[in-house]
């Protein structure tokens, strides 16, 4: 008998990567594959924090591992790591921790598996897709975002040669620069320097995050093939456009991906999730005394940091709205100090949560 199909999923460890990652991993492993999820030490502490002690021991055929992320510890290990800083000791280090991981996964003698037949990964992550080409199995890269995001991504060394970014000054960043139209950038249309993702207007040649997407979508393609976490119907231009950049290798739109995996009618995998934080479920009471489409729902993420002046800028607007809202922010992303509100707006009658 033919030995079980073993696909390694491993996100770029962040919440918004790591939870599509893990949908598609529990497709697969509902179509019959053996699934090793592979999180950062650090991220795999943190969902063990969040939820019960045993919610990663998984399943015989859906098990969890872990790679160090090569940072120093950390004073306060319940926080976003920076994403920069993160995303360069994986590029020092994550080669060697991950091919020492699948060595051990094809070992006989240390790991009772079937052998690793593939590799899907996070397209942001470069080190797979070489530890890929060493043992000769296919390599899928997940695009987790919106596929008009990796047009956008793909196309800042034309911005660079276009002069548009770095801005030569936050002065320099006027109605009307960034007003500036992109009619350049194939499969977008009547789009402006404003629409597109923020990291561009930075002032620094040096800036982390810039040269951050210019490394992960340096156009060298080693992938197998490309998933997108959307359907055609959405982005049919975008996904045109990338097939064309990434051309011969296959592009599929599958989609949305929580969707598709609430759709799985197989218990056993309820209790694997991938929240980073506890949830709190204290407002569910107050939702629910609220009309359907009556709440503004407001959510940061958990990798957007804002400053004081901003949060509280941001209230205001909210309670200004005259609709009921409901606010998500964790404290530590208001710069300098907690996601304290003045008094003044705490006194008054706001309809929110």
């Amino acid at each position: 008998m033919a030995s079980k199909l073993h696909a390694v999923c491993i996100p770029y460890p962040a919440q918004g990567h790591v939870t599509p990652m893990l949908k598609l991993a529990k497709l697969l492993h509902h179509k019959g594959f053996h699934i090793t999820f592979v999180n950062i030490e650090y991220n795999h502490t943190q969902l063990l924090r969040a939820r019960e002690s045993d919610s990663l021991d998984g399943l015989p055929d859906f098990r969890f591992e872990t790679i160090p992320n090569g940072l120093p510890p950390s004073d306060n290990d319940n926080v976003t790591q920076d994403t920069v800083s993160l995303y360069q000791s994986l590029l020092a280090t994550g080669l060697g921790h991950f091919r020492n991981l699948l060595r051990k996964l094809n070992d006989s003698n240390v790991s009772n598996v079937p052998r690793v037949t593939c590799i899907v990964t996070d397209d942001e992550l470069l080190f797979p897709m070489e530890v890929a080409q060493e043992l000769g199995v296919p390599c899928v890269g997940l695009w987790t975002a919106s596929t008009v995001s990796l047009v956008c991504y793909t196309h800042v060394p034309r911005l660079l040669e276009e002069g548009l970014t770095p801005v030569t000054s936050a002065s320099g960043l006027t109605k009307e620069y960034l007003d500036t139209p992109i009619e350049w950038m194939p499969g977008m249309t009547d789009i402006r320097f404003r629409d597109l993702p923020t990291y561009v207007r930075t002032t620094d040649p040096n800036d982390g995050m810039l040269n951050f997407i210019l490394k992960a979508t340096s156009g060298d393609f080693k992938a197998s093939a490309m998933i997108f976490n959307t359907f055609e119907s959405l982005e049919r231009d975008a996904l045109d456009t990338m097939s064309s950049i990434i051309d011969p290798l296959p592009v599929y739109s599958i989609g949305p991906l929580h969707l598709l995996a609430d759709q799985i009618e197989d218990h056993r995998l309820k209790h694997i999730d991938s929240n980073l934080w506890l949830e709190q479920s204290e407002c569910v009471k107050w939702l629910d005394s609220k009309e359907p489409e009556s709440v503004i729902y407001v959510n940061f993420g958990s990798m957007a940091v804002m400053s004081p002046q901003h949060l509280i800028e941001v209230a205001w607007g909210l309670a200004n709205s005259r609709q009921s809202f409901l606010w998500i922010i964790r404290p530590d992303l208001v710069e300098g100090k907690a996601a304290i509100l003045p008094p003044e707006f705490v006194a008054t009658k706001v309809e929110g949560y």
